[in-house]
């Protein structure tokens, strides 16, 4: 394995994990902002919060993650390969529950509330198993 394909997988993890951190952590904040009274100054600190997190970081991350598995992927010739592209639709997946996620910040910047803490709490946990199938995927290469 050359030296660049060890420091594209090294840096590919390194954003996937920080990705996951928000894509974990963000609707966990909605859970609690969902159950918070609009316009309280604790809606407002999620809402600090969600930005921030969604834009400093989750987004970025995400970003990162895909451009380098893309370099990766291209480096290593693994295009045909099965396994990756089952990996890569549960990729897509996650990039649409990211999409949701955003909205959903956007939807609590303007108090506009349609969903409960139960919803982003079964919300929550799309992320892991995506997160599980993908890291499943990537490792075993079963195909």
């Amino acid at each position: 394995m050359t030296s660049l394909v060890l420091w594209l997988k090294a840096l590919h993890i390194m954003a996937f994990a920080a990705w996951m951190a928000g894509m974990w952590y963000l609707p966990r904040l909605m859970v609690y902002h969902a159950d918070t009274p609009a316009g309280s100054a604790c809606s407002e600190t999620f809402k600090v919060m969600e930005r921030r997190l969604l834009r400093a970081i989750t987004t970025p991350a995400m970003i990162v993650t895909v451009l380098l598995g893309i370099w990766l992927a291209t480096a290593q010739a693994q295009w045909r390969d099965g396994w990756l592209h089952v990996k890569l639709l549960l990729v897509v997946i996650m990039l649409a529950v990211h999409g949701l996620l955003v909205r959903h910040v956007r939807e609590f910047a303007t108090d506009k509330r349609e969903r409960s803490g139960r919803y982003f709490r079964m919300l929550n946990e799309a992320p892991t198993v995506l997160f599980i199938g993908i890291v499943l995927f990537a490792v075993l290469k079963p195909f």
